[in-house]
């Protein structure tokens, strides 16, 4: 356990008593509460207070608590302590397993939000316009709660990543193409990237065919010996089916997925470089919660 260094409590208490049954509300203002040494006590419970009381924390240093309690004074089980007490460990739980899932329920909004999970499209570790959103309300509420630090761990679908990672390392390909046609010609706008190139259906198909006469694998050829030009559908099917796709390049996706959303907290949500850590990826381990999708980066806090 730990001493109360210093804080003050203020309760707002509200009961009502109808026919036995109890109606109360128990709204709970903690200011400036820090825990203080770690002491030894039999009565010390093994949760996360710290972790818990600094994900409460607003950027005032206040905490508000709001517990409801409900039940009949007939029912000798019934105890309006053990109801609190059942409130505040649920809380003290959600802390330690899901502390981005508390964090977002704590904010509220347009329904409890989940910072914990972040979602990539198959093979590829952009974050699109929904994740940065999230990413920035979080990277806000933890700029009012200096105490925690981040950890982030890329994961990958073994299903679904594979595929994606192909028509992905396609795309680039033929972005990479037209990116160095518009440097050849001088086209290129100051400051422009090879991510932002924008190949139009009318270009594709002649650099989806200058791809294709690339890659080292065994082509149909024509009756003079030549590489044979094939519908697009085909031409694709063959780079893909030829794109090998093994363990240490799902590795690095799942890295660089952690990396992406590192990289965001720090250089658009502005967290200190020293709060926001990666995990080593294990693409054989599933993550920690099964959702839709495991193409996913998962966020853990820790306190300092």
């Amino acid at each position: 356990g730990y001493l109360i260094e210093k804080g003050k409590l203020n309760l707002a208490l509200e009961y009502l008593i109808e026919d036995n049954q109890l109606k109360a509300t128990n709204k709970v203002f903690l200011d400036q509460f820090d825990f203080g040494a770690k002491v030894e006590s039999e009565e010390a419970i093994s949760l996360p207070v710290k972790l818990a009381v600094a994900l409460l924390k607003d950027g005032n240093g206040e905490i508000h608590l709001d517990i409801p309690v409900y039940g009949s004074l007939d029912d000798p089980q019934f105890s309006i302590g053990s109801v609190i007490w059942k409130v505040i460990r649920n809380l003290l739980v959600k802390a330690a397993t899901s502390p981005f899932a508390l964090l977002g329920a704590i904010l509220g909004g347009s329904g409890d939000e989940d910072f914990s999970i972040v979602t990539f499209d198959y093979g590829t570790s952009r974050l699109n316009k929904a994740e940065q959103d999230k990413l920035l309300r979080m990277a806000k509420a933890l700029q009012d709660r200096p105490a925690l630090q981040v950890e982030v761990s890329g994961f990958v679908d073994p299903e679904q990543d594979p595929e994606g990672y192909r028509e992905e390392a396609l795309a680039s390909k033929i972005k990479r193409l037209k990116y160095l046609d518009l440097v050849d010609a001088g086209e290129l706008p100051e400051g422009f990237e090879e991510d932002n190139v924008v190949v139009s259906p009318e270009e594709y198909a002649d650099y989806l065919w200058e791809v294709y006469k690339d890659e080292d694998f065994p082509k149909p050829r024509n009756f003079i010996g030549m590489t044979k030009k094939l519908p697009e559908s085909e031409m694709e099917k063959l780079i893909y089916a030829n794109t090998e796709v093994d363990d240490h390049d799902l590795e690095g996706l799942a890295q660089a997925r952690a990396l992406a959303v590192q990289n965001f907290l720090i250089e658009q949500g502005q967290l200190e470089k020293k709060r926001v850590f990666l995990k080593k990826p294990d693409i054989t381990t599933a993550p920690d919660e099964e959702t839709a999708t495991r193409a996913r980066a998962e966020l853990g806090a820790s306190v300092k």
